[in-house]
């Protein structure tokens, strides 16, 4: 059943014929051809090992040096002050985050639907789903499962599938990379987390996107978030929260598009034939790069209708005219005509404009899952996987995990500690301390002494005989030349105790020498 689920997923012969190396310690070493070996971890950039950081291909700004989602430099750039303008914005939302999604949570969709700033996408994609919550809930438990040995089954299909994720991005290029090693730690980490449901191949776009985004422990959670929260049950074994999904999609295509429906149930092409992928990958092998962030800004606030919206825009667009259906009479030519799917309709702007105006809703959707679920068991009988209940986005999950302010409080991914202080330096500064201390007092004391001394004279001038023997009194013990010396001696005394001494040793020439050697 295990190897069965592989090849749900198109998996092509060429792909696996490779088999790459993938575990932690095997990765540490290139394959021969490369002529590297040992530790990577003391070379560059994964494209530095496969020879890409030396002018002969330019790297797009999201890290792609080729392939159908290398942007290059036709991406038109977000002025600088607006950038500046909305970091300021999703900051101030982040670092209150309670108050923005109980009083205005509409606000926080808005900005999603513009687009999340690239410096605060990580960030923001872990307050959305919940995982910064729930990374904080469970702390050590990634390092815990990450030591692990896991199960040998899985951890072999997920070797294989590692070079077949992002192969012309930057930090999945390099066989044996930081970034194939991350990814083999985040989803053999899930298989210890979730021995039931394993690991389905599905599952690798979805861990390498939030690599991109944010380090390996905060893009584990952020994945169970996903596959728990968002589109639960789709990575068990059986894929039948998919099929059932595929059968709400197709209702819901009726609304949408009539010509589309009527055209793909006269050629009885199933929606598991074409919205597996797009569903269970969240579009990230679909469509342009952009469009993918823009459409993963929304679907972390707005949950799994926005991936319902982008596949039935799609077939609106691609067989909602009579025009459109002449060349795709028969099954292989509508098929091939999905699996090229025209690049005006996946174009950023464009789509996520019909994604916002599209009206299928939440409710619409749960109300077609008791409808296709009545069906299901009509005809399958019940599931036999019973995956928890589907949250439909932040504000669900927000409402159904209460949290502490804690557990939001951003802590910084690299913490620098102090040098410790040696004993002798620190005796030494403690010595400097109290006898600054000391002489602080005896100045203070002299002066007060001095200040009095000083009053005693005019007042003793004028007055009564009793008073003046008061004053004289006073003027004797405020006066006496004995004491200050005493003082003075005293104080000159301290020079000769152990810490003074020490002090006095760590100055020397020799003392020098020997603390620089």
């Amino acid at each position: 059943m295990k190897k069965s689920r592989e090849d749900e997923m198109n998996a092509t012969p060429e792909a696996a014929a490779k088999n790459p190396r993938g575990t932690t310690e095997s990765l540490a070493d290139l394959d021969s051809d490369t002529g590297l070996r040992g530790d990577v971890s003391s070379l560059g950039s994964d494209s530095e090992v496969n020879g890409f950081a030396n002018g002969d291909q330019k790297i797009d700004k999201y890290g792609f040096v080729g392939g159908a989602q290398y942007t290059g430099e036709l991406q038109p750039e977000i002025p600088p002050e607006v950038l500046r303008q909305r970091e300021s914005k999703w900051l101030d939302m982040l670092n209150n985050w309670d108050k923005w999604m109980a009083k205005k949570h509409k606000k926080v969709r808005l900005r999603c639907q513009k687009g999340i700033p690239p410096s605060l996408r990580g960030r923001a994609w872990q307050y959305l789903s919940g995982s910064k919550v729930k990374m904080e809930h469970n702390p050590g438990k990634f390092d815990e499962m990450d030591q692990s040995p896991g199960d040998p089954t899985w951890l072999d299909v997920i070797e294989r599938d590692l070079h077949r994720q992002f192969p012309f991005h930057e930090m999945f290029i390099a066989r044996g990379g930081h970034g194939q090693q991350d990814l083999y730690r985040i989803l053999k980490a899930y298989t210890v987390y979730r021995p039931e449901e394993g690991y389905c191949q599905a599952q690798a776009p979805i861990a390498a996107v939030l690599l991109m985004h944010m380090p390996a422990e905060q893009a584990f959670w952020c994945l169970v978030q996903i596959c728990e929260k968002y589109l639960p049950g789709y990575y068990s074994a059986g894929l039948e929260a998919v099929q059932l999904d595929g059968e709400i999609f197709f209702a819901l295509l009726r609304k949408v598009s009539t010509a589309a429906y009527k055209h793909l149930n006269k050629y009885k092409i199933d929606p598991i034939l074409y919205m597996t992928e797009w569903f269970m990958c969240a579009f990230s092998r679909t469509l342009p790069w952009v469009s993918v962030l823009r459409i993963w800004d929304m679907f972390f606030y707005e949950g799994v209708k926005v991936i319902f919206r982008v596949g039935l825009i799609l077939l609106k667009y691609t067989l909602g005219s009579s025009d459109k259906l002449k060349k795709c009479q028969g099954q292989y030519e509508t098929m091939e005509k999905l699996r090229d799917i025209d690049p005006r309709y996946m174009q950023e702007a464009f789509l996520v404009r019909e994604v916002i105006e599209l009206p299928v809703t939440e409710r619409e959707i749960e109300k077609e899952h008791l409808i296709q679920l009545k069906k299901w068991k009509d005809t399958h009988g019940d599931l036999k996987y019973q995956p928890p209940p589907r949250l439909h986005g932040a504000k669900a999950i927000n409402e159904a995990e209460p949290h502490s302010h804690k557990a939001l409080v951003q802590m910084p991914s690299i913490v620098i500690h102090s040098p410790p202080v040696s004993p002798s330096s620190d005796s030494s500064s403690n010595s400097k301390k109290k006898d600054k201390k000391s002489m602080k007092e005896q100045k203070k004391e002299k002066k007060k002494l001095e200040k009095k001394a000083g009053k005693v004279e005019p007042t003793a001038n004028g007055s009564a005989p009793d008073e003046t023997k008061r004053i004289l009194k006073d003027e004797q013990y405020a006066t006496q030349p004995v004491d200050i010396a005493e003082d003075i001696k005293q104080s000159m005394l301290i020079k000769d105790t152990p810490l003074q001494q020490s002090e006095l040793s760590l100055s020397s020439e020799e003392t020098e020498q020997d603390t620089y050697l």
